[in-house]
């Protein structure tokens, strides 16, 4: 089950985004849509793929006008065809079309974070190797696109600087060696925190095994290095393969025996889904829905 994204975090993020692209007020919409016209807007899927950020395009149209209507046809982790509505949003056609960039550009960008990572995870779904994700995320929007993962079937890998020990070359180099990096980060956390290396040659590996090392990243190694490595570490500490994956490469990978391949193009380097928002006039007011226009933030 995907984790659920922190409210306090979604409000601050789509307040942030909705101020950024409405500023003082939407003058092509203001100045075309009289105030208290009616309408309906329909997400559509302009392509196949694994829709993620409902909650967020909701609470987009939400933030905009409370009073809209917002009907859900389709649920997070689903896979949608080409044509397929995903939400009608119901009330001031100007709320609608004040809300419709940042709510899309939410949707479409965690849709396609969860469609890439499906497809990662598909290749590997014979082999013991779990697909995680990195660091590398948009700034601000990383508990947005974590989740995208996990809807997707991929995993977390840690969140950020302060709940896991990963220590990379520049901390190697600095520490002076493999051992001396992990002894001292095992002297300064608490003793239920896993420490993760980064290593390059089967020699690190031999310095990570020895002081313990719970988890070792092979950083960049070809695969037939990779089994060397398995082969080396034979079950003493849980295996990441980072660096480079595609999806050209990932089962090679895969096959040498990791635990884990950690992907960071699943964040940094993503196609938004394709989808769009068409909105019909009504030619009377709805019921309920207009007795105050939205305003924005």
């Amino acid at each position: 089950m995907a984790m659920q994204i922190d409210q306090r975090v979604l409000e601050n993020v789509v307040r942030m985004a909705l101020q950024e692209d409405i500023g003082n007020g939407d003058v092509t919409t203001n100045s075309i849509v009289p105030p208290g016209t009616p309408g309906t807007g329909k997400l559509l899927a302009k392509e196949p793929g694994i829709i993620a950020g409902l909650d967020v395009a909701e609470a987009t149209f939400r933030m905009v006008d409370p009073h809209l209507t917002i009907t859900r046809l389709v649920k997070d982790g689903d896979v949608v065809a080409k044509g397929q509505i995903l939400m009608e949003v119901v009330g001031s056609a100007r709320s609608i079309l004040t809300g419709e960039r940042v709510a899309l550009n939410f949707l479409q960008r965690m849709s396609g974070i969860a469609t890439r990572t499906a497809k990662f995870v598909e290749l590997v779904r014979y082999y013991n190797a779990k697909i995680v994700d990195t660091r590398k995320t948009t700034p601000g929007l990383r508990a947005l696109e974590k989740y995208a993962v996990q809807i997707g079937g991929g995993r977390n890998h840690r969140f950020g600087l302060f709940d896991a020990v990963l220590i990379k070359d520049n901390h190697i180099e600095i520490a002076g060696g493999v051992k001396q990096a992990i002894m001292k980060a095992r002297h300064q956390i608490p003793h239920t925190m896993k420490v993760e290396v980064e290593v390059e040659t089967l020699e690190m590996i031999d310095e990570a095994l020895e002081v313990k090392a719970d988890i070792i990243m092979l950083d960049n190694m070809t695969p037939d290095l990779m089994r060397d490595a398995v082969e080396k570490i034979a079950g003493r500490a849980l295996i990441e393969a980072s660096g480079g994956v595609t999806e050209e490469t990932i089962v090679d990978i895969a096959k040498t025996g990791v635990d884990f391949i950690s992907i960071g193009a699943l964040t940094h380097a993503i196609k938004s889904l394709d989808i769009s928002l068409d909105i019909e006039a009504h030619r009377e007011p709805v019921e309920g829905q207009l007795e105050q226009e939205g305003t924005g933030e």
